[in-house]
């Protein structure tokens, strides 16, 4: 009776955490959105954060543009490393569920080329070897733009 009643409870449970696998980790919590792209659907408060790392991003670009310019180094490193993995880490796990698996992809992608940057301008100290790099990496940004947008979720 136990070994007829297991392996359906088993296949139900695999199901269920499949489900929840895709809609928190996957899919995230998104519709379409009027122009094309894809909504991404927040409370205010984590819609402010999203938005804010991502204006961290351009003024770090920015400062690492100017920095280049300037040849200055030593800036363009400091600069990078303010938006790098290490800054990740503020995100709460509740708004990480919510956002899809493509666009979290870009986001780790884009803190790591941050750090590889930094490390790259550090190790040559030549600030005209970044900018292929530094052009490489806008193109997430410019991806992520154009694939989505952040709107709020239904109250």
């Amino acid at each position: 009776m136990m070994r007829r009643l297991c392996c359906p409870l088993t296949v139900l449970l695999a199901l269920i955490i499949a489900a929840l696998v895709y809609v928190f980790v996957i899919r995230g919590q998104v519709q379409p959105a009027s122009d094309g792209r894809t909504a991404i659907l927040l409370a205010p408060d984590e819609r402010d954060l999203v938005l804010t790392e991502m204006r961290d991003f351009l003024k770090a670009l920015q400062q690492i543009s100017q920095s280049i310019a300037d040849g200055d180094a030593t800036t363009a490193v400091q600069a990078v490393r303010r938006v790098g993995a290490a800054s990740q880490h503020q995100v709460p796990p509740g708004l990480v569920g919510k956002l899809p698996l493509a666009f979290k992809r870009l986001g780790f992608d884009t803190h790591a080329r941050f750090d590889e940057l930094a490390l790259n301008i550090e190790q040559f100290g030549d600030t005209a070897q970044a900018l292929p790099e530094l052009a490489d990496l806008m193109n997430n940004c410019t991806a992520c733009h154009a694939a989505y947008r952040i709107d709020l979720e239904p109250q």
